[in-house]
């Protein structure tokens, strides 16, 4: 991904790729400033490192390298220079030739409140980002997802379906962190129930090379989803556990539970992983939606689960 972002113009952040911990080590001790770790294979989303000092990234190559705590994901890593800015997520449908845009959304990586804590597969979301204007959006799409189209069409590679572009914004406009070939877990949560155009016919579209005519409609309410996962995660945790208070949620009006590490036990539903539900709801405003997705939230007990209780406060603070 970064070297067809180097090829093609994308902006992003200045990078250099390693397959030995000994050159890396090298490149790290003399790096300047806060830089980035990344292992280049799948982590479960937790294959990111950003590293305020240069013992911190010594210890993120020797863990993913040297004692591969995420097995043959990091055989190969990403050092980056760190972006500053707020995050954002941008998730395009194409056929290849075209794209049509998904409402903006903003995730929340950390585990714990105020975005501490380790790295997760993301712990809530919110849509629409108030970060992405209708100038962002633009540049995203002129700046970013076009060039990537275009360049993979270049180097032989259709790319249909959904295109995921998790994005660093500043003063200077977007640049792109990360490209996922999926929809975004767990802002698609939060973007889905606001779209009232046919999903089916969207892919569809994607698939007959017929986006450049899709046109989507949108409940302009904005969704927040808050993720409940076990406690522990994302490190080591138990799994299991009865779900209460499932049934309390069914009959909340636009609130949306969707199911991620669950499974059926006879007639009740146990933990089953780190990210065990998707708690989502839609509100008049965005204030409304976080109450009304937290009033669903504490309905939710099973033994250790956990949760943010912040998600959306960035939206909150631009209001």
């Amino acid at each position: 991904m970064k070297e067809l972002a180097k090829k093609y113009g994308i902006p992003t952040a200045g990078f250099e790729v390693f397959t030995e911990s000994v050159a890396a080590k090298k490149y790290i001790k003399g790096f300047k400033g806060k830089f980035v770790v990344k292992a280049d294979g799948l982590a479960a989303g937790k294959g990111v490192i950003v590293c305020s000092s240069k013992e911190e990234g010594l210890e993120a190559v020797e863990a993913m390298m040297e004692r591969k705590i995420f097995k043959d994901a990091g055989k190969k890593v990403i050092i980056e220079e760190c972006l500053e800015g707020e995050e954002a997520s941008i998730i395009v449908v194409t056929d290849g030739k075209d794209a049509v845009p998904l409402a903006s959304a903003q995730d929340h990586k950390r585990t714990l409140d105020g975005d501490k804590g380790p790295n997760t597969g993301g712990m809530g979301a919110y849509s629409p980002a108030p970060v992405v204007t209708d100038e962002t959006m633009k540049a995203v799409m002129k700046d970013i997802i076009r060039p990537a189209i275009d360049g993979l069409s270049k180097e032989g590679i259709k790319y249909t379906g959904a295109l995921y572009a998790g994005l660093m914004i500043d003063s200077s406009g977007p640049k792109l962190l990360e490209f996922n070939c999926r929809f975004g877990d767990p802002e698609t949560q939060a973007i889905l129930p606001r779209l009232k155009s046919d999903f089916v016919e969207l892919i569809e579209a994607s698939i007959d090379d017929e986006i450049d005519i899709a046109s989507l409609q949108w409940d302009e309410r904005p969704c927040v989803s808050v993720v409940i996962s076990s406690g522990g995660y994302p490190g080591e945790y138990k799994t299991g556990f009865e779900i209460d208070g499932l049934d309390a949620l069914e009959k909340m009006k636009d609130v949306y539970v969707f199911h991620a590490g669950t499974r059926a036990s006879g007639e009740k539903t146990v933990t089953a992983g780190g990210r065990v539900l998707n708690v989502t709801a839609l509100g008049s405003d965005i204030k409304d939606a976080i109450d009304r997705c937290y009033n669903a939230v504490n309905l939710i007990e099973f033994e250790g689960m956990h949760f943010r209780r912040d998600i959306g406060y960035r939206a909150l603070n631009r209001r």
